[in-house]
């Protein structure tokens, strides 16, 4: 086989590639193709001599791409993006979307607030499409959606990368999580509030908007925790007198589900853009267009 001339090569090559790459694992990968587990090591062992690379190397916990397979990722799901644009046009008005998925970045408050909002859309425009939810956030979800780790985006602002496009869908703002037990329930004033420990949730786990704010009027807080994810945020209040101030989408969210008391903030912060991005020509495949509106249509 001349590797270097495509007549020769077989095009399934790249589906196999792509879905070893997301899945980390042959028989995943396998399960995910519908294949066995044997055609899926056999495919990557003509894959290892077609790129001259290793490509996936064994772990504990599955295969992990090589810097090779990571520099082939976008060009491989880019060429597959196109063949699927193609057949989207040839059929702009399909009605099933059974073994197509559509990858959404988002942080885990955006999952937690509109998650179950977005899935009933989705489902009702789309029928048959899986939706992946995966973690960014705005100082990282360019570089995702170049990557192509994921079609469509919801961030905090971050789309000003060249190739990207970006709608914005609203405006956040910022509200107060505490449990009741110790007391609060009718209102923090800015010096309980200062008086409190704090639970900060951050990608950095440091500094956050909040001890901004406090510094400009010469105040301070005492952060007993960070942590990275709003989930945790019921197991590291309930039964503590500590305070979380965070994004009032979340909090409501929060609130609703775990019986935590959510209250106004009273600490002035600026409110911030919560926009959708997306690939400039991802728009193309009817799958992302039907998931891009849902979300649109979620948020309004």
């Amino acid at each position: 086989m001349n590797k270097f001339d495509i007549s020769t090569i077989d095009l399934n090559l790249l589906k196999i590639f792509e879905a070893l790459f997301e899945e980390g694992g042959a028989s995943r990968a396998a399960i995910r193709l519908d294949m066995t587990q044997s055609a899926v090591s056999a495919a990557l062992k003509r894959l290892r001599e077609l790129y001259s690379d290793t490509l996936f190397v064994r772990t504990g916990r599955g295969l992990a791409p090589t810097s090779r397979a990571r520099e082939l990722k976008p060009v491989i799901s880019s060429a597959l993006d196109n063949c699927r644009q193609s057949l989207a046009i040839a059929s702009p008005d399909a009605t099933t979307f059974h073994g197509r998925s559509v990858a959404i970045g988002l942080s885990d408050d955006f999952e937690l607030a509109a998650g179950q909002r977005i899935i009933d859309m989705v489902g009702r425009r789309a029928p048959g499409l899986r939706i992946i939810f995966r973690q960014t956030y705005s100082q990282i979800v360019s570089d995702a959606l170049a990557r192509q780790d994921m079609d469509l985006a919801i961030a905090a602002g971050g789309f000003a990368a060249r190739g990207l496009s970006h709608k914005v869908l609203g405006t956040g703002s910022y509200a107060c999580l505490i449990d009741d037990v110790h007391g609060g329930s009718q209102g923090l004033t800015l010096d309980e509030y200062v008086s409190r420990g704090h639970v900060l949730v951050s990608s950095g786990g440091v500094v956050g908007i909040v001890d901004e704010a406090l510094a400009a009027l010469g105040l301070k807080r005492d952060v007993i925790v960070s942590t990275t994810h709003f989930a945790a945020l019921p197991f590291l209040l309930k039964g503590t007198r500590a305070v979380a101030t965070i994004p009032s989408h979340a909090a409501e969210t929060i609130a609703a589900v775990t019986g935590l008391t959510l209250l106004a903030c009273p600490l002035e912060l600026p409110g911030y853009p919560i926009e959708l991005g997306w690939r400039g020509n991802s728009l193309r495949d009817t799958a992302v267009a039907k998931v891009h509106n849902a979300i649109i249509e979620c948020f309004s």
